[in-house]
């Protein structure tokens, strides 16, 4: 099913067949550059109402961050699930055009966080995931939240499906981007004085 969801998704995105209206990034207005442009998923089996790609501070740097923000209260998880249902490990990975990065995930008090690498200790996006969000077409988060049955293989159970928009969202990458290295070129000339 997953297959075949990308699959259509990617036929959609390359102009086979009628396209729907797909989201597309909204990035933080009357700010230059913004600290964040924010999508919702296209489809989700999970709670999650949208993902935010945000320029946060790390100590003294700043780092890019996947920030997940829920539809519902309690923790992230699939639809219909309880909360006692969830595992004590969860594991993610973010998937761009069939390109596979591992992801950590990160619990905030009203948000996850994914990342692929840490600075200072604070999760962040690597590069390369960064340049695979602003060529790509279709990014799929994968998560794996609930606990399986004894004698069970770990296997993903929830999914959140993005479409990237191309061009328009490489833009807002970018802008992002740009952000996260004005505020550390301006976080080190401030700690040179």
């Amino acid at each position: 099913m997953r297959a075949l969801m990308t699959t259509w998704l990617l036929a959609m995105l390359a102009g086979v067949g009628a396209a729907p209206a797909f989201a597309a990034w909204k990035l933080e207005r009357d700010v230059e550059p913004p600290s964040y442009p924010v999508i919702e998923p296209e489809s989700a089996n999970l709670n999650i109402d949208s993902v935010v790609l945000t320029c946060a501070a790390a100590g003294n740097a700043t780092v890019l961050q996947l920030q997940i923000y829920l539809s519902t209260e309690g923790p992230l998880s699939p639809k219909g699930a309880a909360s006692q249902q969830l595992k004590d490990d969860p594991r993610a990975e973010i998937a761009i055009d069939g390109r596979v990065f591992p992801v950590g995930i990160f619990f905030a008090d009203d948000h996850a966080v994914l990342a692929d690498q840490t600075e200072q200790r604070f999760p962040g996006l690597s590069e390369g995931l960064l340049d695979a969000m602003a060529t790509g077409s279709v990014m799929v988060l994968r998560f794996d939240l609930l606990a399986e049955r004894a004698g069970q293989p770990a296997a993903f159970d929830g999914e959140a499906v993005i479409a990237l928009n191309g061009d328009s969202g490489g833009a807002a990458v970018s802008a992002v981007r740009r952000c996260a290295t004005t505020v550390s070129v301006a976080s080190a000339r401030h700690d040179r004085r």
